[in-house]
């Protein structure tokens, strides 16, 4: 089995997930080495080969074509199954229920939260902009529809993003949580004046609860106090993307 495929978390009804790491790809510093991201500065044929590594690694796990998004920090889903496979769609989530297909978001700070319903899968890509903004509740939403189930039946697993030791926000980014949810104040510790220290992950549990969905796995893992293992804006600004991918497996 190798290094990727045995990462992978396996959830019921045959879903795969996984997040990658910055190890183990052919990208030269300061992308080095596993980057996924096109759109980073690095050479094309680094991540084309990068992708190509991943998807070939995981194919013993059911895995046959990842849908890679044009990520804009908003909160729409698009649907898979409708998708001709070359377009790339412009998105922030997705959800399908095409064995085989993985949906897949692109990190480097932002929160991967991927979703597994009975028959479907989904993936959002969390910045703040976008979890103020439901992209996690509207990918749950769009998930459930395509299985036609309810929000009790999803599995949901968060990989790393920036940890709250070291998210330093604004005013603004506090007051976008907890105008919709006073409680939300909790998930902000006071640094000063007009700044603040911010939980994405305590964020994204109580967005998920709040709709429903109670099994979270998560391990909390900061991007930025893990160089080894982790791409991170916050920490290096130039640097490469690592994934989020989520599958039914056709195994």
């Amino acid at each position: 089995m190798t290094p990727l495929a045995d990462a992978v978390l396996h959830g019921a009804h045959g879903a795969r997930a996984l997040f990658t790491t910055r190890r183990g790809g052919l990208s030269v510093a300061p992308y080095d080495s596993l980057n996924l991201g096109d759109h980073v500065g690095d050479a094309p044929a680094a991540v084309a080969a990068n992708r190509a590594l991943v998807l070939d690694a995981l194919r013993e796990e059911g895995l046959q074509r990842i849908a890679w998004l044009e990520q804009v920090h908003g909160s729409e889903v698009v649907d898979l199954d409708a998708w001709d496979g070359f377009a790339v769609p412009r998105a922030d989530a997705a959800v399908t229920s095409r064995r085989g297909l993985a949906a897949c978001v692109l990190v480097a700070d932002c929160l991967p939260v991927l979703l597994a319903a009975p028959g479907a899968v989904g993936a959002a890509h969390a910045g703040w902009r976008g979890l103020a903004g439901g992209v996690v509740e509207n990918c749950a939403r769009a998930l459930c529809d395509k299985a036609g189930c309810t929000p009790a039946e999803v599995q949901a697993w968060l990989g790393p993003a920036i940890g709250p030791r070291a998210f330093e926000v604004g005013d603004e980014v506090r007051e976008a949580f907890v105008v919709s949810d006073a409680q939300a104040s909790r998930a902000f510790l006071r640094l000063r004046a007009g700044y603040w220290l911010a939980d994405l992950f305590t964020l994204a549990r109580r967005r998920l609860r709040a709709f429903g969905v109670s099994a979270i796995h998560a391990d909390d893992i900061c991007t930025v106090s893990n160089p080894h293992d982790c791409y991170s804006y916050r920490r290096d600004r130039v640097c490469g993307r690592q994934a989020g991918l989520v599958w039914i497996s056709t195994r």
